[in-house]
């Protein structure tokens, strides 16, 4: 038995759910995963999966192993291709999906970094705007940056950072307009919004201080699924909105938004993670690209936790409304 291959069909089935995304990952036949799988639970003397009509189910040894073996084999992968790789510089294309708001003002700033070090690599930056993405989201994609997933795909998730929602406005509106107090002082304010691709307006945003919880259902004369045009409405001093801080850091430094309610800070901010197929990571050049990427985001991630320490942690969870929020009159009247 391969043990290796076997520990990489394992961890990919278990991540997955399925057999089938695991081949897929690895592009060999379904057979080939299971008999691999199998032959690893005779090995153990264990049965690491339930299997039933419904899907895979890991048992609770199954679990246990997973939690042990994921790190190592990750770690072994690594030195592996490093021994095999210690005289070819990485080099070739590397697709890459992310939000536009995170390419562009901490992904693009730090590329000439990496192509210093390894100037025969091409990046191919792509935008990525869904809230939440699908498979054919990663299609012909080696590396995927996303906020907020919620649903199952047939890639491989690995965390990078915890985000927190910020709500913020520039100096410039909040000297007009006055600043808000309380949560509730939120709804004599215009609070521009993001729409979901599936039509539903994030209109309702919830704030914790302490232990005590408020939530505002907000409004304002804008409402778009981009992102990057609520931004440029906030800057240009039009209203407030919510954005996640890695995303908006640039300008938290320079000072062009600062941060509006400083002791309270909103829940439901979104995992920031990196999705893949398991077999990229055996490529030097999307390995190259995925560390340089994680070491830039956990950066920026210290720094805004150091300066804005009393947002605290927050539990990862999609960017979503906690009611079922309002459709777009388009959506409605289709």
């Amino acid at each position: 038995m391969d043990r290796m291959r076997a520990l990489e069909y394992f961890v990919a089935a278990a991540q997955s759910g399925s057999f089938s995304a695991a081949a897929r990952s690895y592009e060999v036949t379904v057979p080939a995963v299971m008999k691999l799988v199998a032959a690893l639970e005779r090995s153990l003397g264990a049965r690491l999966f339930d299997r039933s009509t419904h899907g895979l189910a890991l048992t609770s040894v199954g679990q246990a192993f997973l939690e042990e073996c994921r790190p190592a084999l990750e770690t072994l992968l690594l030195a592996t291709d490093a021994a095999s790789n210690t005289s070819r510089r990485a080099s070739g294309n590397v697709v890459v999906r992310a939000p536009q708001l995170l390419s562009r003002l901490i992904l693009v700033p730090a590329l000439h970094r990496l192509h210093a070090a390894h100037p025969n690599i091409q990046v191919d930056l792509r935008p990525l705007e869904a809230l939440q993405i699908t498979n054919a989201d990663g299609a012909g994609v080696d590396l995927l940056f996303a906020l907020g997933i919620s649903e199952r795909i047939d890639l491989v998730g690995r965390p990078l950072a915890q985000t927190r929602l910020l709500v913020c406005a520039t100096p410039q509106y909040l000297q007009r307009q006055g600043r808000p107090r309380t949560p509730q002082d939120l709804r004599d304010h215009q609070c521009l919004q993001v729409r979901s691709p599936e039509g539903t307006v994030i209109d309702l945003w919830r704030l914790q201080r302490g232990e005590h919880v408020e939530e505002v259902a907000v409004s304002g004369y804008l409402v778009s699924e981009s992102r990057d045009v609520v931004l440029e409405a906030v800057l240009q001093g039009q209203g407030i909105s919510r954005f996640a801080d890695l995303s908006i850091w640039p300008h938290l430094q320079s000072g062009r938004l600062e941060p509006v309610l400083p002791d309270w800070y909103s829940l439901g901010s979104p995992m920031l993670s990196s999705l893949y197929r398991a077999s990229s990571l055996r490529q030097t050049r999307v390995r190259t690209v995925l560390d340089h990427v994680t070491a830039v985001v956990r950066e920026v991630e210290l720094q805004c936790r150091r300066e804005y320490p009393f947002l605290g942690d927050t539990t990862g969870s999609p960017i979503a409304p906690t009611r079922p929020g309002r459709m777009s009159k388009s959506r409605r009247s289709g």
